[in-house]
């Protein structure tokens, strides 16, 4: 993955290269493996849409893919750098190129929302305050919080938490973001608006996406491809229609909403509890 970046500008990716590589990635929660043997590929511009059930082993996944935990067996590569290996100054370079939109927002309550958004910018930069300010305000426009930069986090709206969170993700241009749960909590159609939004940043700022959630509406709606985990396995990949047309009994009873659990009969429990 050498090259990944142009040489003139290295917030801009080379189209067609591979952003993120996984193989053979296992993670291990104690004794317990909670992932298997996982590959994936994202490439250069694209969204990808990791979905399954709860416990399917989503987050975990996302948490390998951030560099926030180190894998128990196999490799995964971000941006050209191996996170296996990756020494904590290579991890904090990388993350200069990154953004994350966590599924509260994780948005500090004592900060105002333009505070929020500056913060990276601070923590990464040398900018003059004033461009930080001009910066954050722009990327407050690009998600419709225009003229909520002094409010704090409790006077928001949930879906204006999440906006504020991406706003922050988002502020220095990396070329690679990721969203936790994005619509999760979120009515309908704001839960809309918000896959608008990611495909809106998705076109204008020419990033690669990774979405992680278990929304089936709004991952079919936003994803070029789609990851469908479940057990900490991949049970299926490729498009939309690709998924939809998995013969999997799993793939179909998640995107068809059907329980795992057997019905529940009141009778033969009642009759159990007698005869105990």
């Amino acid at each position: 993955m050498s090259g990944l970046f142009d040489r003139d500008d290295a917030h801009r990716l080379v189209p067609g290269s591979t952003v993120i590589a996984v193989e053979g990635l296992a993670a291990h929660w104690g004794e317990r493996q909670v992932l298997h043997d996982i590959s994936l590929q994202v490439g250069s511009g694209e969204i990808v849409v990791i979905m399954g059930g709860s416990g399917s082993g989503k987050s975990t996944l996302l948490r390998h893919l951030v560099g926030l935990a180190r894998p128990t067996a196999g490799r995964v590569e971000v941006l050209g750098t191996d996170l296996r290996t990756a020494s904590a100054r290579a991890m904090h370079r990388l993350r200069r190129h990154m953004g994350v939109a966590f599924q509260g927002g994780a948005l500090f309550s004592s900060l105002t929302v333009l505070e929020n958004v500056i913060l990276p910018l601070q923590e990464h930069t040398r900018l003059a305050p004033a461009t930080m300010h001009i910066m954050a305000r722009l990327k407050l426009e690009v998600v419709n919080l225009a003229g909520s930069e002094d409010l704090l986090p409790a006077e928001l709206s949930g879906g204006m938490v999440k906006r504020a969170a991406i706003a922050r993700a988002v502020v220095m241009d990396p070329p690679l973001l990721f969203f936790d749960e994005p619509s999760a909590g979120l009515d309908p159609v704001v839960a809309a608006e918000l896959d608008r939004l990611i495909l809106q940043l998705r076109d204008a700022m020419h990033m690669s996406i990774v979405v992680v959630t278990h929304e089936i509406e709004s991952a079919l709606t936003i994803a070029d491809r789609l990851i469908v985990l479940d057990g900490g396995r991949i049970v299926a990949t490729g498009t939309v229609a690709e998924v939809r047309a998995s013969q999997s009994p799993r793939v179909q009873a998640l995107l068809n909403r059907q329980p795992s659990v057997p019905d529940f009969d009141p009778e033969a429990y009642l009759d159990r509890l007698t005869r105990a």
